[in-house]
């Protein structure tokens, strides 16, 4: 069978057929699944696959054939007609591959595509060589990419299933409820200690002189956006859901959070109309099916090759609006704003220790300065609300940058870094008295429907408030979870997590 396949393999390079189309598929084929094999969570919806196969595969494939043909009629052209297609085939292939590294494209790179195209028409006599190799890279990548694409295939959402009757809660309480998420910030408690050595407390000041309650030393479970607020949103650990070494994302994270999860069948049973409000489109990057009655941004706004940070909404000019128009409804808000963040995510990107640490607290300031816009926003228009301010996770300072969390550490600062995540309530009266299981993100909504539902019976099924991280360095492969229910350092392989 080899023998037979080597022997097609010799015969297709030696022959003189010419293959425009060909050619055009192999350029587009490998970066195509390469860019899918990267970064499949961000692009496993169905109307991206037919924009991605459009771009990468038809448009050349089209236009390969039409610049052949034009060529071969042509006469003036004819005698170019041997270079073009293999000079055409190596710099769309060199473009695309640029592309999917770098998201844009500079004069460099552009100067890179010409010395491709150059290269591609010199050595015409090989092109069939390099169509060949084009062949095998797509299918090695095909084979990294498959595993992907069967664990999206046979997604389950049965981790999400509740243990008691919490989705049948039936609320006492009915104030709006106002969920606030500034991105990565730390705890007001680890920023005062070492590695953010900040004084954070004329924001805290601010909060209580609003009648919020601080919770200190609260944290999340996980250690991304992505996975925290899958787990927030379902009211379950999922452990990162059997990861594969390599994946960035965790699987089906968007559809958790903004399709539809527990918390929001809750507040919809208790006829809650609910509002997303988005300061960037992160979250609709793959096009999840939005389960929320309003939505500032929607997923045709969202640019199909965007990487979801550059395009901006108005946060507090389309709270107001949302607040005014919603007078006649009970309402939930989830509230995302992007700041301050963390440090940076690559070493390639790092700026040291210092500097990390002065970006991230700049960023923190300006969190500040919009926090307290939004807040005084929802204050003077619905002084009785509910008002959560709570982070997905911190801000990984006293790293180079967050990579370096997937190593094996031991240290309480650096481990607790990555799960310290801050926490402030405006309760519309009296805080419950069992406001001290307010520990971690997990049980965050649980917690909180207890207190509108006066049903403290759910309580009883809180979740472990342990916090887990995917560790790839100084340790076998696999989620560990780093700090324990005691709030102490720990390092044990969640047995659960490993892939079969």
């Amino acid at each position: 069978m080899l023998s037979n396949l080597r022997n097609k393999v010799i015969q297709f390079i030696n022959s003189k057929e010419e293959i425009p189309i060909l050619a055009g598929l192999t350029a587009g084929l490998y970066p195509l699944i390469y860019y899918y094999n990267k970064n499949f969570t961000l692009i496993n919806s169905w109307s991206q696959f037919l924009v991605f196969v459009c771009v990468y595969i038809l448009l050349p494939v089209i236009v390969f054939y039409l610049v052949h043909k034009i060529f071969s009629k042509v006469s003036f052209l004819t005698k170019y007609s041997c270079y073009i297609i293999p000079g055409l085939n190596l710099s769309v292939f060199a473009f695309l591959i640029i592309f999917n590294t770098y998201g844009d494209y500079h004069k460099k790179h552009f100067l890179l595509v010409f010395v491709a195209f150059v290269i591609g028409a010199l050595f015409k006599n090989h092109f069939k060589k390099v169509v060949v190799f084009q062949l095998l890279l797509s299918v090695l990548v095909f084979t990294k990419l498959m595993p992907h694409v069967y664990n999206h295939v046979t997604y389950s959402k049965a981790w999400m299933q509740q243990p008691d009757t919490i989705e049948e809660a039936i609320f006492t309480k009915r104030p709006n409820v106002y969920v606030i998420q500034p991105d990565g910030y730390a705890n007001f408690s680890e920023l005062k200690r070492d590695n953010y050595n900040y004084d954070n407390s004329a924001f805290e000041s601010f909060l209580e002189e609003n009648d919020f309650k601080l919770y200190t030393d609260y944290r999340s479970n996980y250690s991304s956006t992505l996975s925290s607020n899958s787990s927030m949103f379902a009211m379950k650990h999922h452990y990162y859901n059997h990861p594969n070494s390599g994946i960035n994302e965790l699987y089906n994270a968007r559809e958790n959070i903004l399709g539809m999860n527990p918390v929001i069948s809750i507040f919809k049973k208790n006829n809650y109309k609910t509002n997303l409000l988005l300061e960037k489109p992160y979250l609709l990057l793959n096009r999840p099916k939005v389960a929320y009655d309003y939505a500032n941004l929607k997923s045709e706004e969202v640019r199909f090759l965007s990487r979801g940070y550059m395009e901006l909404k108005d946060l507090n000019a389309d709270l107001e609006v949302a607040i005014n128009r919603n007078n006649e409804s009970n309402n939930f808000y989830f509230i995302q704003k992007l700041k301050p963040g963390h440090i940076a995510t690559f070493k390639n990107d790092a700026e040291g220790k210092t500097e990390g640490r002065l970006n991230y607290l700049t960023k923190l300031e300006e969190s500040n300065t919009w926090l307290k816009k939004a807040i005084q926003i929802i204050k003077n228009n619905d002084p009785n609300s509910l008002i959560v301010l709570v982070a997905d996770h911190g801000g990984f300072v006293g790293y180079d940058y967050t990579s370096q969390s997937k190593e094996k550490q031991m240290d309480r600062d650096l481990v607790y870094t990555i799960f310290t995540s801050s926490l402030a309530i405006k309760w519309p009266d009296q805080a419950p008295d069992f406001e001290d299981k307010l520990k971690t993100n997990v049980n965050l909504f649980r917690i909180l429907f207890s207190y509108l539902s006066d049903n403290e019976s759910y309580l009883n099924n809180l979740q472990e408030d342990k916090s887990y991280n995917i560790i790839e360095e100084g340790a076998p492969f696999g989620v560990y979870e780093r700090i324990n229910e005691q709030g102490e350092i720990v390092f044990k392989l969640q047995k659960d997590s490993i892939t079969k």
